[in-house]
């Protein structure tokens, strides 16, 4: 085996740990969210050309050279990577590219809604609970009702009794990028 494909393999390799480890992720893409896309596969003079940094614009859309507009928003990094992939064969542009999709760290986000001191979106990091992304928002206002808290995940509503996790730690719930929390405030 020569050093050019021992290299070529490495890479493969190197892909399929990252789409792994992305649909391990479960990052759902939104709106305003950056993506690094690289490609493989092809001759080095067109890797440069897609290999990028790319902004999802407001219609959830990202704009690659040679395909265009590709929607983005609500896919998760695996099916975007395939999308992309199928779309650069399906349209002879390329006949066997490897597109490779990461999002930076700073993008990932869940939010913090309602009756909290401070709603707004916190930096997700993997070890984040339902409890430490209402503490980075300042925790529960004066007029909260912690009982009825609502983590929303791909469009699922549970209702959770925080007062309940703060008795037993071990029942606080691990959050996942693109979760929103809503804190309702009490009725007295």
């Amino acid at each position: 085996m020569n050093i050019k494909r021992c290299l070529q393999l490495l890479c493969l390799l190197a892909g399929a740990s990252l789409a792994t480890a992305a649909a391990q992720n479960g990052a759902v893409l939104r709106t305003g969210d950056a993506v690094d896309i690289r490609l493989g596969g092809v001759p080095p003079d067109e890797i440069s050309a897609v290999s990028s940094s790319y902004l999802i614009d407001d219609e959830g859309n990202i704009n690659l050279p040679h395909i265009g507009k590709i929607h983005a928003a609500g896919l998760d990094q695996g099916r975007l990577q395939a999308i992309i992939e199928g779309t650069y064969k399906s349209q002879q542009i390329y006949t066997n590219p490897t597109i490779t999709i990461n999002i930076p760290k700073t993008t990932l986000f869940v939010n913090v809604d309602g009756a909290v001191r401070s709603r707004q979106r916190v930096q997700y990091t993997s070890d984040m609970t339902l409890l430490s992304a209402i503490n980075a928002a300042g925790g529960f206002n004066d007029f909260a009702n912690p009982r009825k808290t609502q983590l929303i995940r791909d469009g699922k509503s549970q209702i959770i009794d925080v007062r309940a996790i703060r008795q037993k730690p071990e029942l606080d719930i691990p959050v996942k990028p693109g979760d929103q929390i809503y804190v309702p405030e009490s009725f007295f």
